[in-house]
C-alpha cells in the first residue's frame, strides 16, 4: 500500500511514470467502482507540489486515479501560505507519506525571471510577483556557477523543498519523526519521465539516483 511508509509512497509515483514513459499506463482507480469508495472521505498517499504548466498533470505523468493524489498546484511551484496550509493538510489530516516538488523543464516562471535580470524586463500585475519568487533560485544558481535551464530548474525545485520545511514547523516535524518525506522531482516534458534532484527524509542509498535516466 502506498500509505504505508514514505519510500513506497515515492516507488508507487516513480513505477507509474515509468509505465507512462513506456506508453503502457494502467489507469487505475478510474471507474464509478472507486467514485464510489471516495464518496465518505479521501486518504491519498502524496501531495503534489507543480508547477500549474498545462503540461504538468500529476494523475496522469504518474499513472495515478481517483483519491491518490492531492495535487496543489502555482505558477514555477511557488509557496505561499495558502500552499503552506494546503500542503499541511494533507499531511496532518489526510494522512499523506509523501510531499513532492515537481518541477519542470522550459519553464516559463523560470524564464521570466531570466528575462528581468538579464534584460530588466518586469511582469506586469501579480505576475511580477510569482516572477520575484523565482529569481532568487535563479540568482543561487549562477552564484553556484550553475547556468544551463535544467540546472536552474533542479535549483529551484530545491530552493522550494528547502522553503517548505524552513517555513513549515508541522512539515518539518514529521519529517524528522519519520512520518513523511519531502522529495523534489524534475521533468522532462519531451521524454515524460521524473527523476529525483533532492530528498528530505529518504536515505540516498534508497533513491538508486545513479539508475535514474538524465534529462
Amino acid at each position: 500500500m502506498p500509505r504505508s511508509s514514505p519510500v513506497v509512497a515515492l516507488d508507487a509515483l516513480l513505477s507509474g511514470n515509468k509505465r507512462f514513459v513506456c506508453g503502457a499506463p494502467e489507469h487505475p482507480n478510474q471507474d464509478a467502482a472507486r467514485r464510489s469508495q471516495l464518496g465518505p472521505g479521501q486518504a491519498p498517499f502524496a501531495v503534489i507540489l507543480g508547477c500549474s504548466d498545462s503540461r504538468l498533470a500529476a494523475e496522469i505523468i504518474f499513472d495515478q486515479g481517483l483519491g491518490d493524489l492531492f495535487v496543489v498546484r502555482t505558477a514555477g511551484h511557488v509557496l505561499g501560505t495558502e500552499v503552506l496550509g494546503s500542503v499541511e493538510y494533507a499531511t496532518s489530516v489526510l494522512g499523506a507519506r509523501l510531499v513532492v516538488v515537481l518541477g519542470h523543464d522550459s519553464c516559463g516562471a523560470i524564464a521570466a525571471a531570466r528575462e528581468s535580470v538579464d534584460y530588466g524586463h518586469s511582469a506586469g500585475g501579480f505576475v511580477r510577483d510569482v516572477v520575484e519568487r523565482v529569481t532568487s533560485s535563479l540568482l543561487s544558481a549562477r552564484a553556484a556557477g550553475l547556468t544551463t535551464d535544467n540546472d536552474v530548474r533542479d535549483e529551484h525545485i530545491r530552493h522550494t523543498v528547502d522553503l517548505l520545511l524552513d517555513r513549515s514547523r508541522l512539515l518539518s516535524q514529521q519529517v524528522d519523526s519519520g512520518r513523511i518525506a519531502v522529495v523534489g522531482l524534475g521533468y522532462a516534458l519531451v521524454k515524460g519521465s521524473a527523476r529525483v534532484v533532492t530528498a528530505r527524509g529518504i536515505a540516498p542509498e534508497v533513491l538508486n539516483l545513479d539508475d535514474q535516466a538524465d534529462d
